[in-house]
């Protein structure tokens, strides 16, 4: 009876979360359940499962409101009528036009009106909904010609009528008002709640039509739903066979290129792989995902295939990825098994500035309404939720300031906001808009909208109206299309050489780049600074510890720097064993055999699978089971007893005793949620050898092409610092040399307009193609004559020096350039004479040495004409170098240097923090900075300080374990020497790069207990 129910995904309106939903139903004994969200099917998918569960009949549709006008709801007969109802509202979500009062005459839907909105004629399908609230007007003549077409449609909006507040609060944040100022109108009826069904029967008694017009509806809306059918694109080529045949053509092609036709390792497992795609109905999707990596390739761009999509052959055959899984004996079960329940999907990485390429090819490839992004449900956030519920409740912005700053304010005095603070832990979990997935597309067999409506976004691509999770659940994989800044870094690299250098860096061709000579010797010293994945802090010390001078070191590296290695302890613990190959013992032989190239530890995902394997005699399809359970892609804590049951029990038959096998089910257990698997750090491992080889033979553009790029862990500063080091010459933007981003010319780099503050991206665009057009700028005049702007743009050029070719000093330049400005000179073309302006005698105006460096500050937030030591009030200067900290070991030393970064990381006695610093001799260091040490000695912002601490050294990387610090002043700034308040403002402009970790402590070395010793069995 129960057919107009709202979840929590009516958003801003229903107050219900879909398993309370049906929770309540079974609760109140209901056999039959509808659910008709406002404008969208989100929830109806997992509707069903959780209406299935309970033994409850599911009815899906959907209720169309134009604002808060209701015009009519959908009810699905079967599952075309679901489709009819998305295509009808996904038409005039595109267009963008609002919903008619009356919808079409649909073939497999019912269509309610409510009695606000009832049309002139009913047709067989349609049915004028009764409430509650509208009995009573049954008794009125005009509506007694209406009996025989209408049914029971009481809403359900709110679990209570305690509900009833937090439903009114959603509409006030919906509108953007006052609690106050919302009307009737604009919110539900407080009786919108469950009833018994008798008694909702009881209250319809006199109308025993409407009841029977209902249980008649009830009996023909049957939605059935196979969630085990695929859905994506089937075939290819257009039948089964040929997708067979193809993808087989295409792989023993690849087989030619990557090995030779008659490698028999690699044939025996092409050949295995192709019987499990073929029997998984998962030929079509590698042979799309091979269309795509094919047209990318035509268009010349770079793009990494990583994932577990790598473990594939396939796939590397294919050209889809770049990693051989012979190679590193990687297992094709990761990636795809026949007991896997939901198919994964390939990874697909390019550079930021090539995806909206592919995105637009994927688009116009595939027919239109079968392709879409997937959907993204967004909750509500902590801060922004009390925000939007204190404004409803009038609360001025110092108190929502201090709401969001989380400062307790509920106290018996003010209770309006210990109520917003009620409300807002209750809309927490609540969705508050859709949006879309960055990177999830899906490519459909059907029509898209014969299972959802389609949306669209700002981008203009069409978005369905599920999450990931609903659309693998009812059988869709998505094409994983994504963006990187590394890839763009690489990409602009090769094109700055081939301008700047004449030289072609065949940089796909990794041979090239892996496993180089000189780039292992960066590798081994942690210079990787600007390089994908391996530039971090934490990274280059990994790399330091471990003496990485190798790929498969570097592999291993990508995978044990993860936050589930490092907090089960396997990263100390390889870190150790890879300085120390003869002091441990493997604690059974099935590690030695098994894990020998990570010293028994297990580093990858797959190292999950081997040992389900080869000492609990599981199939590795099970193994990938086990690793999906553990890492919490089980949603069953049941399942997941059981999977560790199995395993034990396996174990027990192989011989091995319960406390060897706890111990290996522990180890599993500690790292497997977070770890990679090894193709994927593979990946990353070949896309980070390519960087550094740019960065070794190519440094200048290397490094410009990181700041173009937007770099990755550091700001343009740094980048900038690297490429000085590489032989690089700085220099400051320049109206002739100058574009919007920086420009290498031979080993000159001129910086960019867009690390300028105080450009307008609409003048710099302005200027770069006047000066193209036209040719150089001759004088300040002819810059003024030409291009249309103020005088504070204009000084900010002058002052960043871009008019130095002129050879005057910056004081005549803004003393002309304000006289200028004055004269309100007409802009015009170049002409081929120009009337010189009138020249003025200026007198001597000085300028101090050190003003150009305070001027770069304050534009560009760091200097470039001298380095932060040479603008130091002290004279000191450390005796201790970065390069010398290993020889200090356990000493005391005191050294002054620059601050690169800070990371802030918990441990158990408080907040710690790690520095990164650069020297004066250019050198980066780093330091520890433990809880009771930055208590006393906190970081005071970017800038120079002096260090004092204890040095230690962790496997050939040395730490300054910071005692004392203090931050050093700058000299005055001598452009505001008659302002002793601002002599020193212009120090606040530098920054530190900072990152923040929210996690648990990680163990300390007597809390990780891995064995060192042979456990016997």
């Amino acid at each position: 009876m129960f057919l107009n129910c709202h979840s929590y995904h009516s958003l801003r309106y229903g107050t219900i979360p879909l398993d309370e939903l049906v929770e309540l139903a079974s609760k109140y004994s209901l056999t039959c359940l509808a659910l008709t969200d406002i404008n969208t099917i989100s929830g109806i998918y997992d509707f069903i499962k959780k209406c299935n569960s309970k033994s409850i009949k599911p009815i899906v549709g959907i209720e169309f409101k134009d604002g808060d006008d209701l015009l009519f709801t959908g009810l699905a007969k079967n599952k075309e009528g679901i489709g009819e109802l998305c295509s009808f509202l996904t038409r005039y979500n595109l267009e963008k036009n609002e919903l008619p009062k009356r919808p079409p005459i649909f073939d497999n839907c019912y269509t309610i009106f409510p009695i606000t909105n009832i049309p002139i004629e009913l047709f067989e399908s349609d049915y004028v909904g009764i409430t509650l609230k509208d009995i009573s007007s049954l008794i009125k003549p005009d509506f007694e010609k209406i009996i025989p077409k209408s049914i029971v449609f009481q809403p359900i909006t709110l679990r209570s009528k305690k509900d009833f507040e937090l439903h009114k609060v959603l509409r006030s944040i919906e509108h953007n008002i006052l609690l106050s100022q919302l009307e009737e109108n604009q919110h539900c009826n407080e009786n919108e709640t469950f009833y018994l069904e008798s008694e909702l029967k009881d209250k319809f008694s006199l109308y025993p039509t409407v009841l029977k017009n209902t249980e008649e509806l009830i009996q023909n809306c049957n939605f059935e739903f196979n969630f085990s059918t695929p859905r994506n694109k089937k075939y290819y080529t257009g039948s089964k066979k040929g997708d067979v045949l193809l993808l087989k053509q295409l792989a023993y092609d690849g087989l030619e290129n990557r090995y030779n036709k008659n490698h028999k390792d690699a044939i025996r497992r092409i050949e295995k792989e192709l019987a499990v795609i073929e029997k998984l109905e998962f030929t079509g999707y590698f042979l799309i995902t091979w269309d795509i990596i094919r047209y990318s390739q035509s268009k010349g761009f770079m793009h990494v295939g990583r994932g577990s999509g790598a473990n594939s052959i396939v796939s590397y055959c294919l050209g889809i990825t770049d990693i051989c899984p012979i190679e590193l004996d990687i297992y094709f079960e990761r990636f795809l098994n026949e007991s896997r329940k939901s198919p994964p999907d390939f990874d697909i990485d390019w550079s930021w500035k090539e995806r909206d390429t592919i995105l637009d090819y994927i688009f116009k490839r595939f027919k239109p309404g079968h392709v879409a992004f997937c959907g993204t449900i967004v909750t509500f956030k902590p801060r922004s939720v009390l925000r939007e519920i204190g404004k409803v409740f009038g609360l001025q912005k110092e108190e929502l300031d201090s709401l969001t700053k989380g400062r307790n304010l509920a106290t018996a005095e003010n209770s309006v906001v210990a109520k917003v603070q009620e409300l807002g832990i209750m809309l927490l979990t609540y969705p508050n808009q859709r949006s879309m997935h960055s990177c999830g597309i899906i490519i459909s067999e059907e029509p898209i909208t014969n299972f959802t409506a389609l949306e669209i976004k700002p981008k203009g691509y069409p978005i369905v109206q599920f999450d990931m999770h609903v659309a693998e659940d009812i059988g869709f994989e998505k094409f994983d299309i994504l963006s990187q800044r590394g890839l763009g870094t690489i990409a602009t690299t090769v094109e700055m050489v081939l301008e700047n250098r004449g030289e072609k860096v065949d940089i796909k061709n990794i041979s090239l780049s892996k496993n180089e000579e000189n780039c292992n010797k960066k590798l081994e010293k942690g210079d990787t600074l600007g390089c994908f994945y391996i530039e971090s802090p934490a990274m280059r010390g990994l790399l330091r510890r471990l003496k990485c001078n190798n790929y498969k070191t570097l592999v291993a590296a990508s995978s044990i720097i993860r936050p589930g290695v490092a907090k089960s302890g396997m990263m100390k613990e390889y870190i150790f064993r890879h300085n120390n190959p003869s002091e441990f013992e493997y604690f059974h032989q099935v590690f030695k055999e098994q894990l020998g190239e990570t010293y028994g530890v297990m580093v990858y995902q797959e190292d999950v699978i081997k040992i389900a394997k080869h000492y609990a005699g599981l199939e590795a399809s099970y193994g990938d089971i086990l690793r999906r359970a553990i890492s919490g892609k089980s949603r069953s804590s049941k399942e997941l007893e059981a999977v560790k049951n199995n395993f034990l029990v396996s174990a027990k038959k192989k011989g091995h005793s319960d406390q060897l096998s706890q111990e290996v089910y522990r180890q599993i257990e500690s790292f497997a949620g977070y770890s990679f698997c090894k193709a994927h750090s593979a990946s990353y491992a070949v896309e980070s050898y390519q960087s550094l080889y740019l960065k070794t033979y190519y440094g200048i553009e290397f490094m410009v092409a990181a700041v173009n790029n937007s770099g990755g862990f550091y700001r343009p500063e740094i980048y900038l610092h690297e490429a000085k080091k590489s032989g690089g010459i700085l220099h400051n933007p320049c109206v002739n040399k100058s574009d919007e981003e920086t420009i290498v010319i031979g080993v000159d780099i001129f910086l960019g307009y867009n690390l300028v503050r105080g450009i307008d991206n609409k003048i710099s665009k302005e200027i770069i193609i006047e000066k193209y057009k036209n040719g150089d700028y001759t004088s300040l005049e002819n810059f003024v004559r030409r291009i249309n702007i103020g005088i504070e743009t204009l000084q900010t050029l002058i002052f960043i020096g871009a008019f130095r070719f002129t050879g005057k000093r910056k004081n005549e330049l803004i003393v002309a350039a304000r006289m200028l400005l004055a004269e309100n000179i007409p802009k015009q073309t170049l002409l081929l004479i120009e009337e010189p302006m009138q020249e003025y005698k200026f007198p001597e105006l000085k300028r101090n040495d050190l003003e150009d460096a305070f001027d770069e500050i304050e534009i560009l937030g760091f200097s470039t004409s001298c380095s932060p030591f040479e603008l130091l009030k002290t004279g000191y200067r450390s005796l201790v170098q970065a390069k010398n900290l290993v020889s200090f070991y356990k000493n005391q030393v005191k050294i002054l240097a620059y601050l690169i970064s800070t990371k802030q990381v918990p441990t158990k006695n408080g907040l710690m923090y790690f520095g990164t610093w650069i020297d004066q001799e250019g050198d980066y260091f780093d330091t520890a900075h433990f809880s009771n040490s930055v208590k006393k000695y906190p970081f005071k912002g970017g800038g120079c300080y002096l260090l004092l601490g204890k040095v230690e050294v962790d496997f050939h990387f040395p730490t300054i374990v910071i005692s004392k610090m203090a931050k050093m002043p700058f000299k005055a700034d001598p452009r505001y020497q008659n302002s002793n308040d601002r002599q020193f403002k212009v120090y606040e402009r530098l920054k530190e790069d900072r990152s923040l970790t929210f996690r648990k402590p990680y163990p300390q070395d007597h809390e990780i207990e891995l064995p060192r010793k042979e456990m016997k069995s």
